[in-house]
């Protein structure tokens, strides 16, 4: 009887050990997670961006898996969540120009002589023509195309860069071109001057002998419409109008750069007729969900969402990084973010083959939209198909199948005192884990979440040289180091869905400097965060970090920025253009909508650091 005990004791000693060496074995598949990330990066999808029929397909590609993986739909009877976003322009069939001088009339041929921008609003002008230099106002320079012009519903003729461009000394950052040389900037600073429409033109110099081409239609990043009327025309016809005055763009421009003064004026007896047709290209999009319940009645009824972006960029269009000459190809986004996208496929499956050991449920979602402003993570945090006051965490992964030297950054560890431990708990793969940053905000999809008070872990294996780029592909992803990360996160996702207790939310109070789509870049600081899913007039505030200049005058997560400064703000770019004004320490006032409320309050502005 002893022998028997001691036998069956032995027996159980062998098979706790051979548990725990089972527990130890990493669940993640590398070969998987490759061929989920050769499949959504491959050139049959196009760079899946937002609205394409590539992207389509990734979704019901990822949607298939989780049905496979026998995860249950989490948008209704659908895993997909349907929603509505603007993709970008076409230039319409009824675009008409012509110039009148005294009794001459000249018909300007689009897309030869002319090209509406595709930012540009729709309508028709019949105003008189104005010569305003750069078209930039810049106070520190002690210059000002504006200065005696007047502006008011004219159309402006701007010069598509900055003085001195071809000058090391000039006070305008040498031969470094400043923001002033934005063409959204100009666009701004002649409607803020009252003019109706700007004419941008290529400036002849320094660029003496290049082809003087007309800018791709769809090419330009910018608002999606910017409330004024905007074409480029070419420098030969721009030289025809000035004729007249016996001044050519490159006089007038050489005038310009010697001594920084301006040579703005009033084009004697001429007259722009102008009709633009830019339509807005919107498309129907998804994010997929998928529903993994928990076991244990009584905490199932709370989740952890496990996220990553599966959208790219396309063609690459208005955000490929760096260099115009990309525009047109393949972005494959294996990085960004077919490696989060595949993680999110691979924990579907790895924690569904555990599901009787989670008490907690996991709703798994592939986000689309990222790239034009978290608007999948954003229209889910609106409309959550999982109640959020029972979403106890969010795990982002987003861009993690390149990590460098053993190396993995965590953002928003300080949102939970829990996450710490959770993490070291976790990190039975040895990577080492540095803190990105402590609080929520970032520029992806965690965000969305940590602004509605959900604890956030984002993944991350930082930024390289192919970023936005067609070279992010496939063949650069460290497939082992890949399926280390999603090691990481699935002991991380498991240990939250096992766990008792649901961590404890905490707000991070967060060094002030700029964060995406915040009115970025050095000088002054204001503190609000844009909710870049919202459609308005104006800038709706999806948060205000706690301490800003914002917070301190009292405004509040929610209010629409409609007013800065006296300068009326219609959209990001116009906060960004107007705060850019400004210097650390001045203070402006500010006007919000809050809810049916005009409210107007005093900022001091903070020094960004």
């Amino acid at each position: 009887m002893n022998r028997k005990i001691r036998v069956w004791a032995l027996l159980g000693v062998v098979c706790v050990a051979l548990s725990l060496v089972a527990a130890d074995k990493p669940p993640v598949n590398a070969q998987r997670l490759k061929e989920y990330v050769d499949h959504l990066a491959s050139p049959q999808m196009r760079g899946r961006g937002t609205g394409s029929k590539e992207l389509e397909r990734a979704g019901h590609y990822i949607a298939d898996h989780f049905k496979k993986a026998g995860l249950e739909p989490g948008a209704g009877k659908s895993y997909f969540q349907a929603f509505q976003v603007t993709v970008g322009g076409e230039l319409g069939k009824q675009n008409r120009a012509e110039v009148t001088t005294g009794t001459e009339r000249e018909v300007l041929r689009v897309t030869q002589d002319y090209i509406p921008l595709n930012f540009s609003d729709s309508g028709d002008a019949s105003v008189p023509l104005v010569f305003a230099g750069y078209g930039i106002t810049a106070q520190e320079y002690n210059y000002d195309d504006y200065s005696g012009l007047d502006a008011k519903d004219k159309a402006v003729i701007v010069l598509r860069h900055e003085p001195q461009e071809d000058d090391e000394k000039s006070v305008f950052a040498g031969k470094q071109l400043t923001t002033y040389s934005d063409i959204v900037g100009k666009t701004i600073n002649a409607r803020i001057h009252g003019a109706r429409v700007m004419i941008l033109v290529n400036d002849p110099v320094p660029h003496a002998g290049e082809e003087d081409l007309l800018i791709r239609f769809g090419s330009l990043g910018g608002p999606d419409n910017a409330d004024m009327l905007l074409i480029q025309a070419k420098q030969a016809v721009v030289d025809k109008w000035l004729a007249p005055t016996g001044k050519t763009l490159a006089q007038l421009q050489k005038a310009i750069d010697e001594k920084l003064d301006t040579q703005s004026f009033t084009l004697p007896n001429e007259t722009l007729t102008l009709h633009v047709d830019v339509r807005r290209i919107t498309a129907t999009t998804h994010n997929v969900i998928g529903i993994l319940r928990g076991s244990d009645p009584k905490l199932a009824s709370e989740a952890v969402v496990v996220g990553a972006h599966y959208d790219h960029l396309g063609l690459g269009n208005t955000n490929s990084s760096m260099d115009p000459k990309q525009v047109g190809q393949i972005h494959p986004g294996a990085d960004d973010n077919a490696s989060g996208a595949a993680a999110v496929m691979e924990l579907a499956s790895d924690l569904a083959g555990v599901r009787n050991q989670l008490r907690r449920s996991i709703v798994f979602i592939a986000f689309s939209g990222e790239e034009l402003g978290l608007r999948g993570s954003s229209y889910y945090t609106k409309h959550p198909t999982w109640p959020l006051e029972k979403t106890v965490a969010m795990i982002n992964l987003d861009m993690v199948g390149r990590p460098r030297d053993n190396k993995i950054y965590v953002g928003g560890i300080g949102t939970s005192p829990n996450f710490q431990e959770i993490l070291d708990k976790a990190n039975i793969v040895g990577l080492q884990i540095s803190a990105s940053s402590q609080g929520g905000y970032g520029s992806s999809d965690h965000q969305s979440f940590y602004i509605v008070n959900v604890p956030v872990l984002f993944f991350f294996s930082g930024l390289h040289a192919d970023y936005h780029k067609p070279t992010d592909t496939p063949d650069k992803i460290q497939n082992a180091d890949h399926a280390r990360v999603v090691n990481l996160a699935f002991n991380t996702a498991e240990a939250l869905a096992q766990r008792e207790d649901r961590p404890t939310f905490v707000r991070v109070q967060e060094p002030q400097r700029p964060v995406a789509g915040g009115g970025g870049g050095y000088g002054a600081y204001f503190g609000s965060i844009p909710d870049m899913g919202e459609e308005v007039t104006g800038v709706r505030f999806a948060d205000v970090r706690d301490g800003s200049p914002a917070a301190k005058a009292g405004l509040k997560a929610g209010d629409i920025l409609i007013e800065f400064a006296g300068q009326q703000i219609k959209n990001l770019y116009d906060f960004t253009y107007a705060l850019r004004a400004h210097k650390p320490g001045e203070e402006v006032s500010v006007t919000v909508l809050r809810g049916q409320e005009r409210l107007t309050v005093k900022v001091t502005l903070g020094q960004r650091r």
